[in-house]
């Protein structure tokens, strides 16, 4: 089974979304030490795990990516893609200022998610892969979306700003339906969603890939004591049978 793992904030004040750097930098030294991560579509064994992390707050760049390349780890960077600048001059500790509320209404002013030459360096880097997360962060089950432009658009401007393959589809809020899903895989080989279960194989379960909360931890370890495993592989037959 193929665990996947779901992060989004460092620091934030938005605790439920979030971890302190010092137990993301705890966290990931476990994770080096007892696994080994990958991409989608690498193989998998069973040491095998895939982080992801939502929205490409620059925070990730800040605290995430130095960990990733100190303990030689990857990750799959999920990016809205409307919400990404080319480059900035703004400092970073007003980057890192925002509350988690006023992020998408001051992106421009404050820069709070990684520019695009940030995101390049990173990919670069080979300890992070881009997926698209929609053009502009929304739900895409709401009767306004355009969700050829939020699902297809933001694929061919990540590969036109990136100069790489984009193929990931993390999907928003978690929320999506049939036409969604339908149209991801359509210009996607990988579709991930929120479920707490694990995955037989990259196909996850479904057509999708189910992701583990990893926001809020406890402890460094608190996603990989016995009760917890239990917990995923129980839900994972329970998906698994009724899909």
């Amino acid at each position: 089974m193929l665990t996947v793992v779901m992060y989004h904030h460092i620091n934030s004040d938005d605790l439920p979304l979030s971890n302190s750097d010092v137990m993301m930098k705890a966290h990931l030294e476990l994770i080096s030490e007892r696994y080994t991560t990958i991409f989608p579509g690498e193989p998998i064994t069973s040491r095998s795990i895939c982080l992801t992390f939502d929205d490409a707050y620059y925070d990730f760049y800040c605290y995430v990516f130095p960990l990733l390349k100190k303990y030689n780890l990857k990750a799959l960077l999920a990016v809205p893609s409307a919400f990404i600048l080319d480059d900035t001059d703004i400092d970073p500790i007003q980057r890192l200022s925002l509350k988690h509320e006023d992020i998408y209404k001051s992106y421009i002013d404050f820069a709070p998610f990684c520019t695009y030459i940030e995101l390049r360096e990173m990919v670069q880097s080979g300890h992070v892969e881009i997926a698209s997360h929609s053009m502009h962060h929304v739900n895409l089950t709401q009767e306004s979306i355009d969700l050829e432009k939020e699902i297809f658009g933001s694929k061919v401007m990540l590969e036109d700003k990136l100069g790489c393959r984009i193929d990931s589809f993390v999907l928003p809020f978690g929320k999506y339906n049939d036409a969604a899903v339908s149209l991801a895989q359509e210009h996607y080989s990988y579709v991930f969603r929120i479920g707490n279960a694990l995955n037989p194989s990259w196909d996850g379960i479904g057509g999708l890939i189910y992701r583990i909360k990893g926001d809020g931890l406890k402890r460094p370890c608190s996603l990989f004591n016995p009760l917890k495993q239990f917990s995923f592989w129980f839900k994972t037959m329970i998906k698994w049978i009724k899909s």
